[in-house]
C-alpha cells in the first residue's frame, strides 16, 4: 500500500518523465490548457459575482406557499376574488395592559394606528376592519324596525358620553370575541393583503410591510399613555417578516459554519494554501449559484437561503477529497502538476457521480407542486453544477499550480506510514477492517437490520403538518407565537380558518334550498373536535329574520319566503359584505378552529370531502377549500403525495448513477442500503423530535439521500478499482480507507459540527433542519466505514 503502482500511476517526480498526453481526453484539454481553464474561471466569477450583488433579493409570496395545481387550490384560486378575507390577511390587536379599550386616550391611539394601517402599501382598504371603519356596524330591532349604524358613533368626541355609546354599540354589534377581547382589554383590527401592488403591479414587498409594523406601529406605539400600550400582530406577511428579519443572525450561523469547516481542515492537513483553495473554490462555487440564479430572475427566500451553505458543504467535501489525494502524492515525491492529475483520474468519475447525485436529490423536488420548493430546487440545482467546474476541475488546476506545503505532504506520508504499521489512525484502520470478516459482518448487519426494523416501527407514527400550535417556523418563546397565544386566549374567533364555498348561478345563493344546505354544511362542521363556531350567509339571514318579527326567537330560521330571504340577505350584506359576492354566486361557509395541528385538518378534510359528495349538485356545487387552516390542509395533502414519490425518484436515480458507475448490481447494493438505514432513522429522529414532514422539512431527507451518496461513491470507486485488480477485498478495502476513508470522516465531522450550530437559530425549521442534516451527514460517514465492508463480505468479496 502506498505508490499505487497497482494503478498504473507510478511516482513521477519530474515533470519530463510524465507523458501530457496521458489520461482520458478531458484530462488532456483541462491540464494541457491550465492557464486558459484559470483565466476563464476567473472571468466568469468577476461577472458572476457582480450580478450577484447586484441583483440578488431576499423576498417571500404567499402564493409560492400554495400547491398551484391541487384541486383544492384551484378552487380557492379561482374564486379568490370573492373570498375577500379567506386569503393572505394581517391581524394586529392593541391591547391596553392598564385598563380596558372604553378609555379614550387608547381609543385615541387605535385610531391612530388603523389609519396608518388604512394608508399602508399593500392593504386591501375596502376590507379592513376594526372599532373605527365605517363597515363594522350594529343592527337592533325596534318598535320602528330595523335601527344600526356604525360601531363608533359618528358624533364620537372622546366625551364620557361618546364613550358610553361606544360601549352601547359594541354590545348591540356582535363583535365581542372577534373584533374586540372578550375581557375587553384589546380590539383587533382585520387588515386583508392584495398580492400585488394595484398601482405598480409589483409584488408585496413582506420584509418592507413588516418593518412598517415595527417602525410605524410598535416602536411608535408601544410604551404610550404610561406603557400601557401593546401591539400584537399575526399573519403570513408578519411570520414571513420575522423569518426574513431573522435570516440576518442565521447569516452568523453560516459564517460560524464556514469558519469551523475551515479550521477543521486546516488541522487535518496544517497547509494553510490547500485548505484556502478548498474554501476558495467552495465560496466561488456559492458567487458563481448566486449570480446564475439571479441572472435566471429567481430570488432567495427563507426556505432557499440554506442552500449556498449546503452548497459550500458539498464543494468542502469534494474539495477536500482531491485535496488530500494531491497531498498524498506529492507526499511519494511525485511533482505536484502529475499528482492533480492523478487524483483527477482517480476521483473524477467518482466525484461527478456524486454530484449528479446531489444534483438528483436537489432536482426530484421538482416533482413538489410547491413553487417554494420548486424554487429551491433549481437553486440548488444550480449550484451543485456549478461545483463540478469550480471543485472537480478548476481545484485540481490551482493545486497543480500551488500544490501542497513539503511540510504537509511529509506530515502526510509519515502518517501513512504509521498507519501501515497499525498507529494512529492506522488503528482504527485495522479496526475497520475486521467488518469485512464474517462475525463482525454478519453481526453488523444483524444490528443494522434491528435499527432499521425499530426505525421503521417509530416512523410510521410521522405526522404530515404542523405539531404545535401558532407558527411553527419560530420557536415557541418567538414574539409572534406570543401573540398569537395572546389571541387565542383571548379571542373567541381564532385565526385558523376553514372554509368551503358555495358556488351557484347568479342569485343562487339566496335560494331557499342552497341557504338549507348551507346550513347543514354548518352544523355538521360546528359538531366536530376542534371548531370553535362556524359563521355563513344563514347565521346573519337568521338574525334578521327574527328582528324582523320583534326579536321573536320563533322565526330564528331560514324562510322559504324568497323576499324575506332577499330582505336578509340584504341587511346582512350592510354588516358583513363578505358574507357573499356581488352577485351572490359564491358564499363562504366558514368554520373557526381551535388550531392547525395535522389531525385537525386532515379530520376536517374527511368531514367535508364527504358532505361535498353527498350534497353537491349541477346548480349548488360545495367547493374545497379557502382559508388559512384550509390552504394549509390542501398543502399537507400535497406534501403527503410527494414525501413517497419524492424518495422513490430520488433513490431510482442514484441506483441507476451508481449502476453507471459501479457496472454491479452488488455494489449499487452496498451504496444504497446504507441510505435506506439514514432514511429511516432520519423519519424516526423526527418522530421522536415532534417534527412534521411540511414544506420546510419534506427537502431534508431528498437532500440527505443525494449527499450520503458521495461517502460510499468515492470509497467504492477504490475498493473496486483494487478488487479488479485482483487485491483481495479486506486489502482492498484497507487502502480505500486509507486513501478516502479519513477525508470520509473528515468531511463528516466537518459537516456536522457546521451545520449543529444552526441548531440555535431563530428560525426553527432552519433549527430543524441543521439537526436532521446533523444526524445525517454523521450516519451516512457510519454507514459508509461500517456497513460498506460488511455488506462487501457478502456481495462483494469475488469482484471481477
Amino acid at each position: 500500500m502506498g505508490n499505487y503502482e497497482h494503478d498504473g500511476m507510478p511516482v513521477v517526480r519530474e515533470l519530463r518523465g510524465f507523458d501530457p498526453r496521458s489520461g482520458n481526453l478531458l484530462e488532456r484539454i483541462i491540464f494541457n490548457n491550465r492557464l486558459m481553464v484559470v483565466l476563464i474561471c476567473a472571468l466568469i466569477t468577476l461577472a458572476l459575482g457582480y450580478v450577484a450583488a447586484t441583483r440578488v433579493t431576499l423576498t417571500a409570496s404567499f402564493e409560492k406557499m400554495l400547491p398551484q395545481s391541487q384541486p383544492f387550490i384551484k378552487n380557492y384560486l379561482e374564486n379568490r376574488d370573492s373570498l375577500r378575507g379567506l386569503g393572505n390577511a394581517v391581524r394586529v390587536v392593541v391591547e391596553n395592559t392598564d385598563g380596558d379599550i372604553f378609555n379614550p386616550a387608547y381609543l385615541q391611539v387605535l385610531k391612530e394606528v388603523n389609519d396608518e394601517l388604512f394608508v399602508t402599501p399593500g392593504v386591501d382598504r375596502a376590507w379592513m376592519k376594526s372599532l373605527w371603519t365605517p363597515a363594522v356596524r350594529w343592527t337592533e330591532v325596534t318598535e320602528q324596525g330595523f335601527q344600526g349604524g356604525p360601531v363608533m358613533p359618528d358624533s364620537y368626541d372622546g366625551s364620557p358620553a361618546g364613550v358610553e355609546q361606544l360601549r352601547l354599540n359594541i354590545a348591540r354589534s356582535g363583535i365581542v370575541g372577534s373584533l374586540v377581547g372578550n375581557n375587553f382589554r384589546s380590539s383587533m383590527i382585520f387588515v386583508p393583503l392584495l398580492e400585488k401592488d394595484p398601482v405598480s403591479g409589483q409584488a408585496i414587498d413582506y420584509h418592507a410591510f413588516s418593518k412598517v409594523l415595527e417602525d410605524k406601529l410598535r416602536a411608535r406605539y408601544e410604551g404610550q399613555e404610561g406603557g400601557v400600550i401593546k401591539i400584537r400582530v399575526i399573519g403570513f406577511a408578519k411570520l414571513i417578516g420575522d423569518l426574513l428579519d431573522g435570516l440576518l443572525q442565521v447569516m452568523a450561523y453560516f459564517a460560524a459554519a464556514a469558519l469551523i469547516a475551515t479550521l477543521i481542515i486546516y488541522a487535518y492537513t496544517r497547509c494553510v494554501r490547500s485548505t484556502t483553495l478548498v474554501v476558495c473554490c467552495s465560496l466561488i462555487a456559492v458567487v458563481w449559484q448566486l449570480g446564475l440564479v439571479a441572472l435566471f430572475g429567481y430570488a432567495l427566500d427563507p426556505f432557499s437561503i440554506l442552500v449556498p451553505f449546503l452548497v459550500f458543504a458539498i464543494g468542502v467535501s469534494h474539495g477536500a477529497q482531491k485535496m488530500n489525494g494531491i497531498m498524498q502524492d506529492v507526499g511519494r515525491g511525485t511533482h505536484q502538476l502529475v499528482a492533480a492529475r492523478y487524483t483527477f483520474r482517480r476521483l473524477f468519475l467518482a466525484g461527478l457521480t456524486a454530484l449528479l447525485a446531489d444534483a438528483v436529490g436537489f432536482a426530484v423536488l421538482m416533482l413538489i407542486d410547491i413553487p417554494v420548493i420548486q424554487d429551491l430546487a433549481i437553486t440548488a440545482s444550480v449550484g451543485v453544477a456549478v461545483l463540478i467546474f469550480t471543485n472537480l476541475v478548476l481545484l485540481p488546476v490551482l493545486l497543480s499550480y500551488l500544490g501542497v506545503s513539503e511540510q504537509a505532504a511529509a506530515r502526510s506520508l509519515r502518517h501513512e506510514r504509521e498507519e501501515v504499521r497499525g498507529r494512529g489512525l492506522g488503528a482504527l484502520w485495522g479496526w475497520l477492517d475486521r467488518f469485512t470478516e464474517r462475525r463482525w459482518a454478519t453481526v453488523t448487519l444483524v444490528v443494522a437490520g434491528s435499527l432499521a426494523v425499530a426505525g421503521f416501527a417509530v416512523s410510521l407514527q410521522l405526522k404530515i403538518g404542523d405539531l404545535d400550535p401558532g407558527a411553527p417556523e419560530l420557536r415557541a418563546d418567538s414574539r409572534y407565537n406570543l401573540d398569537n397565544a395572546y389571541i387565542t386566549a383571548n379571542y373567541s374567533l381564532s385565526s385558523d380558518l376553514f372554509a368551503l364555498m358555495l358556488k351557484t348561478p347568479k342569485e343562487g345563493c339566496l335560494k331557499y334550498e342552497s341557504l338549507i344546505e348551507a346550513d347543514r354544511l354548518g352544523w355538521l362542521l360546528q359538531q366536530q373536535t376542534g371548531v370553535q363556531t362556524t359563521v355563513s350567509l344563514v347565521n346573519a339571514v337568521r338574525q334578521v329574520t327574527a328582528g324582523s318579527y320583534e326579536g321573536n326567537p320563533k322565526w330564528l330560521t331560514i324562510a322559504r319566503n324568497q323576499n324575506v330571504l332577499n330582505y336578509g340577505a340584504q341587511q346582512a350584506s350592510v354588516n358583513n359584505p363578505e358574507l357573499f359576492n356581488t352577485d351572490c354566486s359564491m358564499m363562504p361557509v366558514v368554520a373557526y378552529l381551535t388550531d392547525h395541528k395535522a389531525e385537525t385538518l386532515d379530520h376536517m378534510v374527511k368531514v367535508a370531502e364527504g358532505f361535498v359528495r353527498e350534497h353537491s349538485t349541477e346548480e349548488r356545487q360545495f367547493l374545497l377549500v379557502a382559508g388559512s387552516a384550509g390552504i394549509e390542509a390542501a398543502t399537507n395533502i400535497v406534501v403527503r403525495e410527494a414525501n413517497r414519490i419524492m424518495l422513490l425518484y430520488v433513490y431510482a436515480a442514484v441506483i441507476l448513477l451508481c449502476f453507471v458507475t459501479f457496472r454491479s448490481w452488488r455494489a449499487v447494493l452496498v451504496a444504497v442500503l446504507p441510505l435506506m438505514l439514514t432514511s429511516i432513522l432520519c423519519e424516526a429522529l423526527m418522530v421522536w423530535l415532534g417534527m412534521g414532514v411540511k414544506v420546510a422539512t419534506l427537502p431534508v431527507i431528498a437532500l440527505g439521500v443525494g449527499i450520503g451518496v458521495d461517502y460510499a461513491l468515492y470509497l467504492l470507486s477504490v475498493q473496486l478499482a483494487q478488487q479488479r485488480a485482483g487485491v483481495p477485498l479486506a486489502a482492498a478495502y484497507r487502502n480505500a480507507v486509507a486513501f478516502t476513508g479519513k477525508v470520509v470522516a473528515l468531511v463528516g465531522v466537518t459537516l456536522a459540527a457546521g451545520v449543529v450550530t444552526w441548531a440555535w437559530s431563530p428560525i426553527k425549521f432552519q433549527a430543524d433542519m441543521g439537526i436532521l442534516l446533523t444526524f445525517m451527514f454523521i450516519w451516512n460517514m457510519v454507514g459508509a466505514l461500517v456497513l460498506i465492508p460488511a455488506l462487501s463480505h457478502f456481495l462483494l468479496r469475488k469482484t471481477s
